[in-house]
């Protein structure tokens, strides 16, 4: 199938419709994941640019300030992989309904997650203005530590209304077939984070110099402004479409680009609506039964880094900085494998709800393997720049080395992570959220944790064997999740 022909003839928005209400089961699996994934890519990391813009100028106020943001970051990230794994119940549903061709059932199920989300704010949030300083507390961290990553955690929680909507429009559009008008949403209100976030840290023109609070403030207003765009687009049922005819004007491009005709809004695939809604507790409950194991992996990984935190500590503020940074970078890395993966998964969910069980298998090591020549060639930059990526966020000596070398052993486990992140992602994606759930609890408490205690305290690594014990762990992974993947047993999963 030609590019060219996923577009027919409609009388409404210039006689064209949008590749968004095509069949996704159907044509070349290498065209579809790149046609859905590469806006899901850029989405992916576009969502880690708000910590990684947050520490970025966080870094220019102290060590203190970057390891308070780095150990609240982490606790965040509970909270996010909590509410991500509720929002891939809504996403495996909604890809199993559309494939089958259901889109009522679609709607039903994207009626319940929006009171799912709606609860799920309001305990984050109170949980935030309760709990933020003794949260700290727990890591024993000095007081200006504790005192920093409070202010930044209470903000970030009380913002999770802003948050959980933005990602619930984000998930039933990505299911549906829909991924770049996330892409753009997310495009629009990250360049209002980056602009808006150094002027509330350091109180440039009218603004209040708010430190932490003003990047965790910023994520919140820009966030907002994400919810509101993607709400829209989602009760509307309107998709963000690139018209390629109009990319060209004569041979030219630049300077000849009318916008408003390239970028067009088309009818989507779904439109959501609350018409006739009642509260089925039957799709609710389908819904948090396959969140409940996706977000249990997200916690597992995420308080385990917590843990880690406690091992690191006793090396020091830079070792805790270097550390803080270092999750940053590796998650940065890891957003595009998020992206393919996600794609993988609303592809392979929508093929089984189609019937086609062989073809939902050959885009999952389709993603894989495409993912992983990337970070191949993404770890040949970090073995001669790794000091210099350091540098971006902080250019003390002391912090650029440890970091630098910190980044080097995290080398070993981006070779596997196309595997890890892919295959697990297109689990989720089909409802099989379970073996993620199990593997993740494995590799984590049974290796990771206990080597990096051990490493650190009965060898000569140091903090180095913290570093050591997590990539292990995500070798072991990459080779479960290979096993399983093969088996096949995950194409029978009912949900």
């Amino acid at each position: 199938m030609e590019i060219e022909e996923e577009t027919e003839e409609t009388p409404e928005y210039g006689g064209k419709r949008s590749r968004f209400q095509r069949d996704w089961t159907r044509g070349s699996i290498i065209r579809n994941l790149l046609l859905l994934g590469w806006p899901m890519s850029i989405n992916a990391i576009m969502t880690m640019m708000g910590p990684t813009i947050d520490m970025i100028w966080v870094g220019r106020l102290g060590e203190a300030s970057i390891a308070g943001v780095g150990v609240a970051g982490t606790a965040v990230m509970v909270v996010n992989s909590v509410r991500m794994g509720l929002t891939t119940g809504t996403r495996a549903m909604i890809a199993r309904f559309i494939g089958a061709g259901d889109d009522k059932g679609a709607n039903s199920v994207g009626q319940q997650a929006v009171v799912v989300s709606a609860v799920f704010s309001i305990i984050m949030a109170i949980i935030g203005i309760v709990l933020a300083e003794p949260i700290m507390r727990v890591f024993g961290l000095e007081e200006a530590v504790v005192s920093e990553g409070a202010a930044y955690m209470r903000i970030m929680f009380v913002g999770s209304v802003a948050m959980s909507f933005r990602m619930l429009a984000e998930s039933v559009m990505q299911a549906s077939g829909d991924s770049l008008t996330p892409m753009m949403a997310s495009a629009g209100f990250r360049i209002l984070h980056v602009a808006l976030c150094p002027f509330l840290v350091f109180g440039w023109w009218i603004f209040p110099a708010m430190g932490v609070s003003g990047a965790a403030m910023t994520n919140v207003v820009s966030q907002t402004l994400g919810a509101a765009v993607g709400l829209w687009a989602l009760f509307s049922g309107r998709s963000v479409w690139l018209d390629r005819s109009h990319w060209w004007n004569d041979g030219g491009i630049i300077g000849r680009i009318a916008i408003w005709r390239v970028v067009q809004l088309v009818p989507s695939r779904l439109r959501l609506s609350l018409r006739d809604f009642r509260l089925d507790r039957n799709i609710i409950w389908r819904i948090v039964r396959i969140g409940i194991p996706a977000s249990v992996t997200g916690v597992e990984r995420s308080f385990a880094n917590l843990v880690l935190v406690l091992f690191v500590t006793p090396f020091g503020t830079t070792a805790v900085a270097a550390h803080s940074l270092i999750q940053r970078v590796a998650q940065f890395a890891h957003m595009p494998a998020q992206g393919i993966g996600q794609a993988a998964g609303v592809l392979a969910g929508q093929n089984l709800g189609a019937g086609q069980p062989g073809r939902a298998e050959r885009t999952g090591w389709t993603a894989a393997a495409l993912f992983s020549v990337v970070m191949v060639i993404a770890s040949l930059v970090i073995i001669f720049w790794a000091e210099e990526i350091i540098g971006v966020f902080n250019s003390e000596p002391a912090l650029k080395a440890l970091g630098g070398n910190f980044l080097r052993i995290e080398i070993v486990s981006f070779v596997v992570f196309g595997l890890v992140m892919v295959l697990s992602q297109c689990l989720n994606g089909v409802g099989d959220t379970m073996i993620p759930m199990i593997t993740t609890l494995l590799s984590m408490w049974l290796i990771q944790v206990p080597l990096a205690y051990v490493l650190p305290k009965y060898t000569d690594l140091g903090v180095y064997g913290v570093r050591w014990g997590i990539v292990s762990a995500i070798v072991l992974r990459a080779i479960i999740y290979t096993v399983y993947f093969k088996s096949g047993r995950w194409k029978s999963k009912r949900i």
